[in-house]
């Protein structure tokens, strides 16, 4: 690895995408594991909504419990063996793609085997992403800074990613899943070799190298405050995400070529939009910038509610308009965390611990969303297709509102945990 990093002001553009360049390839796949897949599956495999609901909630829950476990073999990674972070990072990408392959080009097979052969894939698929994803978040994480630098740190990680889902909400659809495939494949091998070039965080200091317990980011009040805050609006954004092509196929009855743009136009907001919010941060700070991005997607989410068959055009400013709320989500909760782990003292020992807690509560929310989504509406009387319209009216409440509810929560708590005990 190359020459620790120096001071705040040494991290310029050149280190960013270096460092940054990792987030594109693990958005790319994200979308397609957490968006594309439910609907993948129950549409050419006819895997019916309750099936597949439980069959995601399995997997996610086995994702989010070792995510914990992930992050405390990254810190003593980090601890103790530095030159060997980059190897491990190799394998984990290869496991990735091998991962992804299995589950998106499954053998024919009787429903129960394909079930099973997902739920196979599924694991490996998402253990190879958390070991990924913890290894990177907590390079970053090691990288320190003020504000200011933190956010730059996680936008360049966050804004490449964004282009990556960008990238990925066409590419299945213009180009199929074989050819994203390959171009997976090939941001991965790219983003690995970019990240082996960037400068690296410096060697811990303290002398001896050291490790945080598993549970140490438990006792700290700050950490708890903003994880409850993180949940609750996760979950905000994972019940939509879940959702949102059944909710443009059968509420707005969109034609098919229409649905990259939908997803193009919301990433692409997020990305466009993750500079401007930046500009925020100094003037009024991380917490109360992200506030006001909730607020923006509570406002939007309202308004989507009302849209119905033939509001294409609507929706695609409802998308563009809670992709730029979205641009908040992305990039300041991150730089809030590294801000809380170095005002409680655990820099340099525990940022696995750290991340590996908050990919759980990431994780969580996903699976929660699918896991209990889906199988209510199945059992409310929805079925991808449904133009019934109570089933209808179902999937726009699930869809809009209690995002909105959900959303209202976070933004109440954000406000009374942190804002209001800020000094």
């Amino acid at each position: 690895m190359n020459a620790a990093l120096g001071p705040a002001s040494a991290f310029g553009w050149r280190n960013g995408w270096r460092y940054g360049l990792m987030g594109f390839p693990l958005a790319f796949v994200a979308l397609p594991l957490y968006v594309v897949l439910p609907n993948y599956y129950a549409l050419h495999f006819g895997v019916p909504l309750a099936s597949l609901g439980a069959l995601l909630l399995a997997a996610r829950l086995f994702d989010a419990l070792i995510d914990p476990l992930l992050g405390r073999w990254s810190d003593r990674l980090y601890a103790r063996a530095r030159a060997r972070v980059l190897t491990q990072a190799a394998g984990a990408a290869v496991g990735l793609g091998l991962g992804f392959g299995l589950l998106f080009f499954p053998p024919s097979l009787p429903m129960h085997l394909l079930l099973a052969w997902a739920l196979g894939a599924l694991l490996l698929t998402y253990t190879a992403f958390s070991a990924l994803t913890i290894l990177h978040q907590s390079w970053g994480a090691l990288l320190g800074g003020d504000e200011a630098q933190r956010g730059r740190i996680v936008a360049w990680r966050e804004g490449l990613g964004l282009l990556g889902v960008v990238l990925a909400s066409v590419a299945p659809f213009a180009l199929g899943m074989p050819a994203t495939t390959v171009l997976f494949y090939g941001a991965l091998a790219l983003g690995w070799r970019a990240w082996s070039r960037a400068q690296a965080p410096g060697a811990q200091q303290g002398g001896a190298a050291r490790t945080g317990s598993l549970w140490l980011p438990f006792s700290r009040p700050a950490f708890r405050a903003l994880l409850a805050v993180f949940m609750v609006n996760g979950i905000a954004s994972a019940v939509p995400a879940t959702l949102i092509l059944f909710f443009v196929q059968d509420r707005l009855q969109a034609a098919p070529q229409l649905q990259p743009f939908f997803l193009g136009t919301y990433f692409l907001s997020a990305a466009l939009a993750i500079p401007l919010w930046l500009r925020l941060v100094p003037r009024i700070g991380l917490a109360r910038t992200w506030l006001l991005g909730m607020l923006l997607a509570l406002a939007v989410f309202v308004f989507a509610a009302q849209l119905g068959s033939g509001d294409s055009a609507a929706f695609m400013a409802v998308c563009a308009l809670s992709g730029v709320a979205l641009g908040t989500d992305l990039a300041l909760p991150a730089a809030l965390l590294v801000g809380t782990l170095a005002a409680s003292g655990d820099r340099g020992h525990a940022e696995g611990a750290y991340f590996g807690w908050w990919n759980f509560a990431t994780k969580l929310n996903l699976a929660l969303a699918a896991g209990l989504t889906l199988p209510a509406l199945d059992w409310l009387g929805y079925a991808p297709g449904a133009q019934d319209a109570d089933a209808l009216r179902t999937l726009s409440w699930a869809y809009c509102l209690l995002p909105c509810a959900l959303k209202l929560l976070a933004a109440t708590l954000l406000y009374t945990l942190i804002i209001r005990r800020s000094p």
